[in-house]
């Protein structure tokens, strides 16, 4: 019997300052309320989400900042927003909860990533608190240090 392999889903933008900014404490997939040429722009990968964050509106989620560019051949009748605020889709008790979460000191939602799940985009976002400065030397001196290992390897290979 053959097993299926589960698709990887195509990305479309990811926010790497959200990892670099944040503690990243839980991951919740949203679906996204999108226009229609906003839907043939992300297809050609047309979308940031660098400054892009998300606030609660009155029980609601919103995407804010998070910019998806329009194609030259856009509809003359349209005129596309590329920083419109995006509604994201999410389970009510979902919502609840991720509310009593960020009224706590210290966490928020950010966008992490867009990306494509059985023909509907979908948008990951987390809820994360935030670094101090010390953190953020500390998370470059990581990346510095298993850069350096990587490159003692690899001319250790040669």
């Amino acid at each position: 019997m053959a097993t299926k392999d589960k698709k990887q889903p195509s990305r479309i933008a990811e926010n790497k300052r959200a990892f670099f900014n944040y503690f990243i404490e839980e991951r919740h997939e949203a679906g996204m309320v999108l226009y229609g040429w906003e839907v043939k722009a992300l297809r050609s990968g047309k979308a940031q989400l660098t400054d892009a964050y998300v606030v609660i509106r009155e029980g609601e989620i919103f995407l804010i900042g998070g910019q998806i560019n329009p194609l030259k051949s856009a509809s003359t009748h349209v005129s596309p927003e590329p920083d419109r605020t995006k509604k994201l889709l999410l389970h009510k008790d979902e919502i609840k909860r991720l509310i009593g979460k960020v009224e706590q000191k210290g966490y928020t939602l950010v966008p992490l990533a867009l990306y494509w799940k059985n023909g509907r985009v979908k948008c990951e976002i987390a809820l994360a608190k935030g670094k101090a400065e010390y953190d953020k030397r500390h998370t470059i001196k990581e990346r510095e240090g298993k850069r350096e290992v990587e490159r003692a390897m690899k001319s250790r290979l040669k």
